[in-house]
């Protein structure tokens, strides 16, 4: 019933701020060799006490120097961060780095802010990619907000743009069932499965739309594997 899983949401939130805000201390306390250490801590604790149990299916590739998620619930980013076992910096708007108390959730581990009204921004989002892209995996959803229904947003072009300048190889993700286990925006918590799908990484040809054929690729995804884990009701 839904007033059961609003009840759920209620206390999904309340375990969210908290650990968000214990998480947030860690990073004050310890040095930033450890940040990834202490982000898959709290995230699997976050997931645990939501009754969220992760499948993993694919093949991670330490190789790939982005990778590129589907969107749909606030709970997707700490379930990579509970699957993906190297550093990344995520790609995010400027509104949320401006957050109060929880921007430093993205300042503090050095993400990557996008400023979408600044016309330098690309200047200063290539730079930083190709810096941190380094030693780290740029994470990305190019949905750029969650998706409300079962079809994913149409892609914007920053992942493009970043992978073909910086000649990027790149891995797909598939994120399955996040928003039934979790609506973030209803505030409602449905106990469950979420699988994560680690697709075959290739190194994009510039020439080519690739971005939307990857688009077209994902959803085909999504929809095999929501037909199993979560159909629609």
């Amino acid at each position: 019933m839904k007033i059961f899983a609003k009840i759920r949401g209620l206390y999904a939130a309340i375990v969210i701020v908290v650990m968000v805000t214990l998480n947030i201390f860690a990073f004050l306390i310890f040095p930033k060799k450890y940040y990834k250490k202490i982000k898959i801590f709290f995230t699997r604790i976050i997931l645990a006490l939501l009754g969220i149990r992760l499948v993993t299916e694919g093949e991670v590739d330490r190789d790939a120097k982005m990778i590129i998620m589907n969107h749909s619930s606030f709970i997707d980013i700490p379930v990579i961060e509970a699957t993906y076992p190297y550093d990344m910096v995520w790609i995010a708007k400027k509104e949320l780095f401006d957050t109060p108390f929880f921007g430093l959730l993205l300042k503090l581990p050095d993400n990557i802010r996008l400023d979408r009204e600044d016309r330098k921004s690309l200047v200063h989002l290539l730079k930083e990619s190709k810096e941190k892209s380094k030693d780290k995996t740029i994470a990305i959803f190019p949905e750029g907000t969650r998706a409300r229904g079962d079809k994913l947003l149409p892609f914007k072009p920053g992942a493009k743009i970043i992978a073909d300048k910086l000649h990027l190889k790149v891995q797909p993700v598939v994120i399955v069932c996040a928003r039934a286990r979790f609506d973030s925006k209803k505030l409602e918590l449905n106990p469950g499965v979420i699988k994560v799908k680690y697709l075959p990484s290739f190194y994009p040809d510039p020439n080519t739309d690739w971005l939307k054929e990857l688009r077209n690729r994902m959803q085909e995804e999504l929809n095999k594997e929501r037909a199993t884990l979560c159909p629609a009701r």
